[in-house]
């Protein structure tokens, strides 16, 4: 029988599959013999049965009933009993931390009767009358769907009656006042009182919170964090520390090191008389963690010894809720914390040099993804720039865009191609659609752990939080400065999210330190912490992988930096882009062609160019292989627009005029070749066959190239790549040509094709019989596979299919395992069992993509090629996919 609910002590933090990473941790904490208040855990199980069924288990609630019953034994009290009543909060926690994404509610079990025992008990009106505000606004905008905005403007109402901004200065009066304003509010919106039952309260919080795992920002956050939408959320069933009780009473978060540089230290936000979310919206800033030390020097001291045992037992940065009551400290949740790029590198490094784990470990403890970020842009000199103000710096970065003040209006101009920078007093998770579309964020309230900042740090978003001196007013589009300064939606803003520092206007940035260093511009000894970090970790990537990988250029400039960057070749050398521009009417000529002499003509003009192109790329990659494909494009982008040249000729014909015969001819070439699917049409190996003499074209002037390298005494390495093969006798065909003429121009070079046809990867073993190498082109193999035309259907029903869970994430972002993967499974296996030492590869976007990566290593590729900037990226991944494989080895 299954079990769906286990008491704390019951659990662990291996457990997080079942218990979720809170339920997981409160368990861990709860067995290390920390503070922890008693409580229970529904499991996932519990949340995946009801939101297939749309009931509840049938057997969980005699299971809850048990665990409350101890529950109760353990605390001496009943829930919502009316003269001291144990109230229990309701909290989500998933799997993978998905932070304000989903629903929590705190003082369960408070109704018109206990909350009158909570003030005895306590000794404060005020407190208990607060609480009960608090759970009639937490339960009616979750639990009962009631529009949070009339909660937040009856609130707004008695503060303004009191002639204050601040919560604290509501008396005992005011809040038992806005409690029955609260009630009406239920009721107007409901149609229902708002429940006494206490235990009907927690079994529709339990169900409220197992709702909102389908919620949409939790549908958008899991999308955007590629979290799998089948894993469902635990409930965390946990008995009230109340840290409102008074200015000796209060709530934080801490972090054992900085999240947002990795440095060692005291970290964190506290705020005196208030719950935990008081902190995390960000609606009262908040002191400093170290001022806790000066406020209540026992709880700060054990709160510090707490924080260094569970990083020596997570091995980690670990980010801490607590509480405390009346000078009791309560540890409420743990969590390896969410860290900034930078940190992600730099506590990894920390970490070996303590001897808390190994390099391996660190290696796998970071992303190609995190890399990435670091490789962005910062900001140059700012000496002239008008500085706004200085908030908090919460994720780093530097971002540049035009104000706005919404998160619908933030999707809407940078659906035009503007860059935004979403302005807020504080973030919630409904912004965070305007979040991901924003290039960076600024809040005038919060900080380090506000919601803005947790959320933009896990997105890699730069983010300033608590800008004080800002007035923000999103109804007016303004924000207004002290010193009268006003900024208007659209005006410019540069934001510093290291510094905090905010820049009316646009600051010039400068490129990242990573990138001077992976150029070669940069020596790591030279390096600040955070180069040294980059360099250790990809310096042992580089050792201990055994993917090679290649870069995407068709230029010399490109792969030359490439090569610094690290590749080890060229695994694709599109050459169709070199037909184009001036040299598009030699093509032109050629297709037009009635006469062999006319083809000749327009071959030999085309010959020392195309020599001219390869000679600088294969000396730009002398001793590396060069992977060059074979003109690929559909013929209509050789030749004028159909339409318009049917315009141009029906015009001409209208008025009268003479039409020029060499236009009349293109048109009806260009009618005679015109298709309704050009990327299924003529185009690849295709082409080559339908026009003798093109591929050869091509051949000749690689080979040319070549040999005129190796009589410099270089050591050039061509291969030549057939596209679009379907059937092993395209392939052959071509190769016969392509021998014939290496032979005489006396170079040897590699002969292979892409797969990017399925056809292509179901005969792989026949089409190994006349290829020494495969490379994937993921591209089109993936549109191929689908039936998808991707200059369509991403902006057509993609958003759709993601919202609905067919796709986790786009296929041509990261691979489908499933279904294209399966493809090239197919391929390697057939190809190597009729060719052993067939070599293998893939060049299309995925080869920069880190989750595709791990793919291609364990299916057995002997290199990913992606573009220049990503080959740092790839190569991260690579040694990753090497460790992750060893270790699922040896388990």
């Amino acid at each position: 029988m299954t079990k769906y609910v286990y008491d704390f002590s019951e659990g662990s933090r291996d457990m997080k599959d079942l218990l979720g990473g809170k339920g997981a941790n409160l368990a861990e904490m709860t067995n290390l013999g920390l503070p922890v208040p008693p409580g229970f855990v529904i499991t996932t199980a519990a949340c995946t049965a009801y939101l297939a069924d749309g009931e509840v288990p049938s057997a969980l609630e005699a299971e809850v009933t048990e665990h409350l019953d101890a529950l109760e034994k353990a605390m001496g009290k009943k829930l919502g009993q009316a003269d001291d009543p144990l109230l229990v909060s309701v909290r989500s926690g998933a799997k993978f931390s998905m932070p304000g994404m989903m629903d929590t509610v705190l003082n369960i079990g408070l109704n018109d009767e206990s909350v009158q025992g909570l003030a005895k008990q306590s000794g404060s009106e005020r407190f208990a009358w607060d609480s009960y505000r608090r759970l009639l606004q937490m339960f009616g905008k979750t639990v009962l769907g009631v529009d949070g905005e009339l909660f937040e403007h009856a609130h707004d109402e008695a503060k303004k009656a009191k002639g204050s901004t601040d919560d604290l200065d509501l008396d005992a009066a005011d809040l038992l006042a806005l409690v029955d304003a609260f009630k009406a509010i239920v009721r107007d919106a409901t149609g229902r009182d708002f429940p006494q039952d206490p235990r009907e309260q927690m079994d529709l919080a339990t169900r409220a919170v197992f709702d909102s795992w389908n919620g949409d920002r939790a549908r958008l956050y899991r999308r955007q964090e590629r979290i799998p939408a089948d894993l469902g959320t635990a409930v965390n069933v946990c008995s009230m520390v109340f840290g409102n009780l008074g200015m000796d009473s209060g709530t934080g978060v801490a972090f054992t090191r900085d999240p947002g540089s990795g440095a060692q230290g005291v970290y964190g936000d506290y705020l005196q008389n208030a719950q935990g979310e008081d902190v995390v919206a960000g609606i009262r800033n908040t002191l400093a963690l170290q001022d806790l030390e000066g406020l209540d020097k026992t709880s700060y001291d054990q709160l510090m010894d707490i924080m260094s045992t569970l990083e020596h037992h997570y091995r980690d940065l670990c980010d801490i809720e607590f509480t405390i009551e009346r000078g009791k400290l309560w540890m409420l949740q743990t969590r390896v914390g969410k860290r900034t790029a930078g940190a992600a590198f730099r506590i990894a490094t920390q970490l070996v040099e303590e001897g808390l784990i190994e390099l391996d470990e660190a290696l796998l403890r970071v992303t190609g993804a995190q890399l990435a970020q670091l490789m962005f842009p910062k900001f140059g000199d700012t000496s002239g720039a008008r500085l706004l103000t200085k908030g908090m710096g919460a994720s780093p970065g530097a971002a540049v865009g035009k104000a706005v003040f919404s998160s619908p209006a933030a999707e809407e101009w940078a659906a035009r191609g503007e860059d935004v920078i979403l302005v807020r007093r504080e973030t919630n998770p409904d912004d965070l659609a305007g979040m991901i579309a924003a290039r960076g964020i600024l809040t005038s309230r919060g900080g380090k752990t506000s919601h803005a900042a947790v959320v933009a740090r896990g997105m890699g978003k730069t983010c300033v939080c608590g800008a004080e001196e800002l007035d923000v007013d999103v109804k007016a589009l303004t924000i207004t400065l002290r010193d009268g300064t006003v900024v208007n939606e659209g005006d410019v803003l540069s934001i510093d999210g290291t510094s905090g520092a905010v820049f009316l206007g646009e600051v010039a940035v400068t490129p990242s330190p990573v990138v001077q260093y992976f150029e070669g511009t940069l020596a790591a000894a030279d390096g600040d912490d955070l180069v040294q970090a980059v360099d250790r970790l990809a310096t042992h990537a580089d050792a201990k992988r055994r993917l090679k990988v290649r870069t995407n250029a068709d230029n010399a400039e490109d792969a030359a930096r490439a090569r610094r960057f690290g590749a080890q070749g060229i695994g694709l050398c599109r050459t169709e882009h070199m037909f184009l521009g001036d040299r598009r009417q030699l093509v032109e000529d050629l297709i037009l062609a009635d006469t062999d002499d006319e083809k000749r003509r327009a071959l030999d003009a085309l010959l020392p160019l195309q020599r001219s192109d390869f000679l600088e790329i294969l000396r730009a990659m002398d001793g590396l292989p060069v992977t060059v494909r074979l003109i690929d494009p559909p013929l209509h982008e050789f030749l004028p627009d159909l339409t318009s040249l049917c315009v141009e000729v029906a015009v001409a014909e209208a008025k009268g005029e003479s039409v020029d015969p060499k236009r009349r001819r293109l048109l009806e070439e260009v009618q005679r070749l015109h298709e309704m699917n050009p990327m299924l049409g003529l185009r690849g190996v295709r082409l080559g066959l339908v026009i003798p003499g093109l591929f050869a074209l091509q051949v000749r002037a690689l080979a040319e190239a070549a040999k005129a390298l190796k009589d410099e005494g270089l050591d050039p390495r061509p291969e030549v790549m057939v596209p679009l093969v379907g059937a092993v006798q395209e392939l052959e065909l071509v190769r016969e040509e392509a021998e014939a003429i290496l032979a005489e121009v006396g170079v040897e070079a590699a002969i292979g094709t892409m797969i990017e046809v399925p056809r292509a990867a179901l005969t792989a073993g026949q089409i190994a019989e006349a290829a020494e190498f495969f490379s994937f082109g993921t591209n089109d193999l993936t549109q191929m596979g689908w039936g998808f035309s991707r200059d369509d259907v991403e902006a057509a029903f993609f958003s759709r299919y993601l919202d609905l869970g067919i796709f986790g994430v786009s296929p041509f972002e990261s691979l489908d395992r499933d279904g294209i993967g399966r493809l090239v499974r197919i391929a390697v296996e057939e190809g190597r069992a009729t060719r052993p030492d067939l070599h293998l590869g893939v060049c299309g976007e995925h080869g920069g993509d880190p989750d595709s990566v791990h793919f291609f290593h364990d299916v057995g590729l002997d290199y990913v090629s992606c573009s220049p900037f990503r080959v740092p990226v790839a190569r991260l991944e690579a040694g990753r996919a090497a460790l992750e494989a060893a270790g699922s080895d040896t388990r």
